[in-house]
């Protein structure tokens, strides 16, 4: 039996070749996991939230694709700059005398998102407390549920389109019919 053998020149650069091909391969196609998708998507979440709790529209759309809707119960607002203008309008609590400025904060819970590839929809109930009264005492005075489309651009996850459901107005409550959450 004869023994073959690889001549050192020709075995070192074939290993380098086959080195350089991988690197360049992983560099190319980054991949995320689940839970890096999934952080991200919360922290989109809670960004949007603190905007809109600290009126900086600015921000606000800044969680939106360039054409993306938001849909809060009056039909489909679209694209950022009609976004924006909608939530600059929308009024602050007012000030009183004598008393510091009101705030309102709200919060979200059971999240579920999907994620497929650079696409993801997630549903989330939301709840609203402030404290616009004398006492400025936190109440507890509104909760709906967020039906999320988004898109995962640059790296960076943001909404396509957010779907606000509202249970305290009769034209923005869930009207039923298939579980939000799939």
């Amino acid at each position: 039996m004869r023994k073959m053998t690889v001549p050192l020149a020709f075995a070192a650069t074939a290993a380098l070749i086959t080195g350089a091909v991988m690197s360049m391969h992983a560099q190319a196609v980054p991949v995320s996991s689940y839970a890096e998708d999934r952080a991200a998507i919360e922290d989109l979440q809670a960004r949007y939230l603190f905007a809109l709790d600290f009126h900086d529209p600015d921000l606000y759309v800044s969680t939106f694709t360039p054409d993306g809707v938001l849909d809060y119960g009056s039909g489909d607002v679209k694209g950022r700059a009609a976004i924006k203008d909608v939530i600059a309008k929308m009024p602050s609590p007012a000030t009183t005398p004598g008393l510091r400025a009101a705030a309102a904060r709200h919060n979200i819970s059971n999240i579920v998102i999907k994620v497929e590839g650079n696409k993801a929809a997630g549903v989330s109930y939301w709840f609203h407390y402030s404290n616009d009264n004398p006492q400025r005492r936190g109440v507890f005075d509104g909760f709906g549920h967020y039906e999320d489309q988004m898109v995962k651009a640059n790296g960076k996850w943001l909404f396509t389109k957010r779907k606000i459901f509202n249970e305290g107005r009769d034209e923005w409550a869930y009207k039923g019919g298939k579980n939000p959450a799939w």
